[in-house]
């Protein structure tokens, strides 16, 4: 009976213990974000790692000492203290609403040249049209072309066929219509592409549960 209860205990603080872990430079944080039907069209077509929902991701570099993350966001790319990326979005109990992606290590040898290549782009613009060929970036764009461009031109990161369809009726989200309208320009279905939760599933990474 000991065995069992000691068994028992040992399962469950498993289980809800938080991982331990050092930054690494070049981890990809994961973010669940709050941008109101947006998000909530973007989650219904996408499935991030065990299913977890994600919205927004970054690369983190040091800098100086300090922790930063390389990011595409509404003012364009930008190198963001990570506190202040961990603050922005927290969960009912105050914890960051963020996941880790770590390179396996037979991708680690390009992180250097990827964050090289990332910083290059701060003070782009971001991609609102989420077009592969203009020169702006959205948050998963800017990361898969740093490592396109470190891994000499191959894709690290698999680009799929971006869709805006609402999978429950096999209509465009209105969402989706009105923003593209207001662009002047056609929804781009099915034009190549990344999200945050298919680039969590992305076999060359290794998920991790920070709280």
């Amino acid at each position: 009976m000991c065995r069992l209860i000691l068994l028992l205990f040992l399962i469950y603080f498993n289980s809800t213990a938080q991982v331990d872990f050092e930054w690494q430079e070049g981890d990809i944080l994961f973010q669940d974000g709050n941008c109101g039907d947006f998000c909530e069209a973007i989650r219904k077509v996408t499935n991030g790692y065990e299913g977890e929902n994600f919205t927004h991701n970054g690369l983190l570099m040091m800098e100086n000492d300090q922790w930063y993350v390389l990011e595409a966001i509404g003012q364009g790319v930008s190198q963001t203290l990570l506190s202040e990326f961990l603050e922005r979005y927290v969960d009912e109990k105050g914890s960051p609403k963020v996941m880790l992606g770590r390179l396996k290590d037979d991708y680690r040898y390009l992180i250097p040249d990827a964050i090289l290549e990332a910083k290059t782009k701060i003070g782009k613009p971001y991609d609102h049209e989420f077009d592969f060929e203009n020169d702006a970036y959205y948050c998963s764009e800017l990361i898969h072309f740093a490592f396109k461009k470190a891994n000499d031109g191959v894709d690290v990161f698999e680009p799929q066929p971006m869709t805006y369809v609402d999978p429950e009726t096999g209509m465009l989200f209105s969402i989706w219509e009105e923003y593209f309208g207001t662009l002047g320009i056609e929804v781009p279905e099915g034009k190549p592409g990344l999200n945050p939760g298919g680039m969590s599933l992305s076999p060359i990474l290794r998920m991790h549960k920070l709280y």
